[in-house]
């Protein structure tokens, strides 16, 4: 069973679902259909979008039926789906981040060969590792997750189905799974932004080398829109994950989750389009 809320709640998040949707559906769409937006960037960042859609539509409508309904419960199967979903596409996301942090390397400090660099082929393929690398975790975490015996009322004290809520419901000793919780946010989340922060390092030094003031303005804010992405995702889910679920602070990891999975999918695309001319200029061509 979930927790009452009062209705104001089941509002806010409707109109945070539409939104996200409506504006992560807006990139794939613009993405897709001008051929001026057809580069590694717009590839990798029509990626984050479906991620996101994905994450908020596997968690958001249940919440709110849950919300807007007088029973407040969630079947074993739906929240079996939320868990498995979930956790492929956030792990996904860790890796995609470093995947875009390197294609961010490779465009301005090898400008010259970027498109050499950044083949369509080197693409996908860093597309579909990250995928696999995530689904991989997810099946891994829910094997070790789903073997646990469950007693008690089952009330999950969260917003939706996630490992450190299901290991709180378990009648057994869980070192086992906290240890293997921990390794996987251990490769999942501190490695990745290593990686995200070496690039950004050459690519700091690259714009300092940059002589004119307009191009290290350029270079900057293409940077900037992904660095408050990264520290938003990474911040939250560093938080919630690299610590045992039996030290977790109940109240707070509710609202950091409730912060990475409706929140952060919501602003993602309106960080990356705000200062961005050449999704405005797709935009306007669209809808005209």
């Amino acid at each position: 069973s979930v927790k009452k809320l009062p209705n104001l709640h089941c509002v806010v998040f409707l109109i945070s679902y539409v939104l996200t949707s409506f504006w992560n559906l807006a990139v794939i769409v613009v993405s897709q259909l001008d051929p001026h937006l057809h580069t590694p960037m717009y590839f990798f960042l029509s990626n984050l979008a479906l991620l996101d859609l994905s994450y908020t539509t596997t968690i958001v409508p249940q919440m709110l039926v849950n919300l807007c309904s007088a029973h407040k419960t969630i079947s074993w199967a739906v929240c079996v789906a939320q868990l498995v979903i979930s956790l492929g596409l956030g792990s996904t996301e860790c890796v995609l981040l470093a995947v875009m942090a390197y294609d961010r390397y490779a465009a301005i400090c090898h400008p010259l060969r970027y498109t050499a660099i950044m083949s369509r082929s080197l693409c996908w393929l860093m597309a579909t590792a990250s995928w696999l690398s995530g689904i991989t975790a997810s099946i891994v975490q829910m094997s070790l997750t789903l073997r646990l015996p469950l007693c008690g009322h089952n009330r999950i004290n969260d917003f939706f189905c996630e490992v450190p809520a299901l290991l709180s419901l378990a009648c057994a000793d869980t070192s086992i799974n906290e240890a293997g919780l921990l390794v996987g946010s251990a490769v999942f989340l501190p490695v990745p932004l290593g990686l995200i922060l070496v690039s950004y390092s050459y690519i700091g030094a690259a714009v300092l080398r940059i002589r004119s003031a307009e191009g290290r303005r350029k270079a900057f804010n293409t940077c900037t829109s992904h660095l408050v992405v990264v520290s938003i995702f990474f911040g939250t889910a560093i938080y919630v994950y690299l610590q045992p679920p039996s030290q977790h602070p109940q109240h707070q990891g509710k609202i950091v989750s409730l912060f990475y999975g409706i929140i952060t999918p919501m602003v993602n695309p309106l960080i990356y389009t705000l200062r961005n001319k050449d999704v405005h200029r797709a935009l306007r061509k669209m809808l005209t």
